[in-house]
This record gives C-alpha cells, sequence and structure tokens, in this order.
C-alpha cells in the first residue's frame, strides 16, 4: 500500500516527518512530494532519506536539465500508483488551488489527477483559517468527498492563540489508516499462508515448476499483518522481498512444504493455501545431469496433497481456505475441489488470462463457500488480498456462532 504524502510551506512542515515514519510503522509506502515554499522548512533529503523514496520538488527536472517526457506525466503515474493522496501541512493557498482546480505546480496537478481518496490536515493563522473564503473552499473540498483533519487549538506560531495548528501526527495517520480500510480486524489470529510454486528436481540442472510469482500469496500476508494478524508464510521460490513482520519458512519441493505445513497447521486458526504446489514429481530424480540423445520420457507419481492432509488434521475452531487455477470449467472445477478436500472456501481463478493471474500484478477471482459464491471484480492483488481476508472474518464471525459455549 502506498500513499503520496504532500507537504506545504509552514513551520509545521517538520511535523511531516514524523507523518512518514508513523505511517511506514503501518506498513505504508510513502513518496513525498514537496511544495517549493515546503523546501525553505525542510529540505528534500531529509525526506528522502526518511521514506527511502524519491522526493518529488517539481513538475519539471531540476539543476538545468531539459525536461523529458517521464517528467512531463509523472503526475499521472504517481497518480495511478498512491492509494491515498495525503496533504499535512496543507495551507490556505493548497486548498483554495485544490478548490478551484488551479494546477500550477507538481502537488496541485496530482490533485486534480488522483482518483484515490484525499486527506488534507489544514494548518495556518486562526484569521486566515476564520476567513470565509478559507472557510467555504474548505466547505467545497469536503462536498467533493476530501477528508479533512480538523486543525487543534493552541499556541500559534505567529504568537496568537487559536485555531490553527496542526493536528497530531497520531491524529493524522489514524485519518489515513481508516480512509485506506486498513483497522486490526485480525488481532489475536495467526494466519499460515503457502505462496510461490514449488520445484520438482528432474536432475542437478533441471526442474519441474509453474509460472507462480507469489505475489497473491505474499499481498495476502502483507494485507493480514496490516489488520493485526500474526502470519507464518510458508514460500516456495520467489524473487519478492518477505512482508516485514512475518515468520517466514523458505521452501522448494512441495514435500518439503508439506513437511513445513504440517508441522505449524496446528498453530494457525485460518490456513490460506495460496501456493501454487506442482501435482507432479518424478518417482527418482537424476543424480547426474540428463544429456540430450533423442527422445525420452519421465516417470512421474503424484506429490502430497497438503491441503487435504491439514483438513484431515484440522482443529474445530480453524478456517481452510484453498486456490484453485482453473482454465477452463473454473467455477463447476473449483466447487468439485471445496467439497472434496472438505474446506471451508475456495478462491479460484482463470489463468488462462494472460492479464491476470500468474506473475501479473493483477488478479479477477471468485470466492467459493458452500453456501456462497463471491464474484470479485479485476483489481490490484493488494486489494484483492483484503477483500478475501473479509470473507475469512465473515466465515469466522458464522463459524463462532455455530458453535456452543461450553457451560
Amino acid at each position: 500500500m502506498k500513499v503520496a504524502l504532500g507537504v506545504c510551506g509552514g513551520i509545521a512542515a517538520y511535523k511531516a516527518c514524523e507523518v512518514v515514519r508513523l505511517l511506514q510503522d503501518a506498513g505504508v509506502r510513502v513518496q513525498v512530494v514537496m511544495t517549493a515554499a515546503a523546501q525553505e522548512f525542510v529540505r528534500p533529503l531529509t525526506f528522502a532519506a526518511l521514506s527511502g523514496e524519491k522526493v518529488i520538488t517539481g513538475l519539471w527536472q531540476s539543476g538545468g536539465e531539459q525536461p523529458n517526457l517521464d517528467s512531463a506525466i509523472e503526475h499521472i503515474s504517481v497518480a495511478q500508483s498512491i492509494d491515498a493522496l495525503v496533504v499535512a501541512p496543507c495551507t490556505a493557498d493548497t486548498a483554495a488551488k485544490f478548490a478551484h482546480g488551479h494546477a500550477d505546480d507538481f502537488l496541485s496537478t496530482l490533485y486534480l489527477a488522483t482518483p484515490a481518496p484525499v486527506i488534507i490536515a489544514p494548518t495556518m493563522n486562526v484569521q486566515m483559517l476564520n476567513h470565509p473564503a478559507t472557510q467555504e473552499n474548505l466547505e467545497t473540498l469536503r462536498k467533493r468527498g476530501v477528508h479533512i483533519v480538523e486543525p487543534g487549538s493552541g499556541y500559534l506560531a505567529c504568537g496568537m492563540v487559536g485555531a490553527g495548528r496542526l493536528a497530531e501526527p497520531e491524529e493524522i495517520v489514524a485519518a489515513v489508516l481508516a480512509g485506506l480500510g486498513v483497522v486490526h480486524d485480525l488481532t489475536g489470529e495467526t494466519i499460515l499462508i503457502t505462496a510461490g510454486p514449488t520445484r520438482e528436481p528432474v536432475d542437478p540442472v533441471r526442474f519441474l515448476g509453474n509460472r507462480s510469482s507469489g505475489k497473491m500469496g505474499y499481498a495476502l500476508a502483507e494485507a493480514a499483518l496490516r489488520r493485526g494478524a500474526k502470519v507464518l508464510l510458508i514460500s516456495g521460490p520467489v524473487a519478492l522481498e518477505a512482508p516485514a513482520g512475518a515468520d517466514v519458512v523458505q521452501v522448494e519441493t512441495a514435500e518439503e512444504m508439506h513437511n513445513a505445513v504440517l508441522s505449524r497447521a496446528s498453530q494457525a486458526s485460518v490456513v490460506i493455501a495460496a501456493a501454487a504446489v506442482a501435482d507432479f514429481r518424478l518417482q527418482k530424480a537424476s543424480t547426474q545431469k540428463i544429456k540430450r540423445n533423442g527422445p525420452m520420457s519421465l516417470d512421474l507419481e503424484p506429490t502430497p496433497d497438503i491441503l487435504a492432509d491439514v483438513a484431515a488434521r484440522r482443529r474445530s475452531d480453524q478456517l481452510l481456505i484453498g486456490f484453485a487455477a482453473e482454465t477452463q470449467n473454473a467455477i463447476e472445477n473449483a466447487r468439485a475441489k471445496l467439497r472434496k478436500k472438505g474446506i471451508d472456501a475456495i478462491v479460484v481463478n482463470d489463468v488462462s488470462n494472460p492479464e491476470i493471474g500468474f506473475d501479473s500484478e493483477r488478479n479477477e477471482v471468485t470466492i467459493l463457500t458452500a453456501s456462497e459464491e463471491i464474484p470479485i471484480a479485476r483489481a490490484e492483488k493488494s486489494k484483492i488480498a483484503h477483500r478475501i481476508l473479509d470473507a475469512v472474518l465473515k466465515l469466522k464471525t458464522r463459524t463462532s456462532k455455530a458453535v456452543p459455549a461450553h457451560k
């Protein structure tokens, strides 16, 4: 999850450093956009060091370089890549630009191009805040759906006392997380997630594998962590950075993943099997590289059915969620798998579509339970992950109601 943090010129600009830190603590990537006036109070290097991201300081290249296509349309690419635009501190001038659609710098242009939620935290002199023009601008923004984190009251930098102080960074970040839909509704849950492919050796050089990138499983792990869960991530070989805070076990073969899952499944209240585990392996892999000497055949045998084995050992309070990658009759095949394995839900997608599924940033799935069929429209895998976790919470609520309390 990523936000753009707009920083405007004012003495409160230094507090934006704390906003960056708190957002990062919540697992949110932050790209800072600074107005020219903001750079008079805090240097861009400070935000670059804190965020680990490029700081945008204007519409055009700096240092006398010639503008290029990338710099000319960067406000569009940033607008499409963020989950929210946050402006803290937001000056009266920037609020006026937003309200009237003026776009004469990167931040105001970004605002017009952003389809994501917008949160602003105004700060200014009390007289400026109370001026009818400012109040009218803020009201216009409210009516357009902009969330305003109201300024506090107290001593102001100008020496006056009254409203206009920037809201506390914790309050701003809480508003941002609420706007992003980040809530700790999985606190107390331990979720075991499998992700990525497995590799079944043919010889010391070759293996049988599949096209899974692990992105869906890793998105689930990250989403679960943000919602307060403890996450056990059993991962096949992928080129992804593990989510901070997850307990990660790296495996390679289906047998290794089977053993890792079964040894840890008892710790989990929810098991989500998102890995694309190989269905077959060689009966006996060659200890030497196989030479190319004409036609050859491989003797294959089934790999262990991890989810079925977990289901056979499940506790009554455990939820088991499977995945099904299909190329035809997706719903029918997935529903048969749901019944056969005796699990609570299955997430199915049609991997014959090259625009979604394997190695894509987006997906389009249907969640099947015994009584429901929940289609989820095409979206980024991070958003799909939260929809799947919403379904997990719904299933847990039903399960807890169905189990009578012991007297």
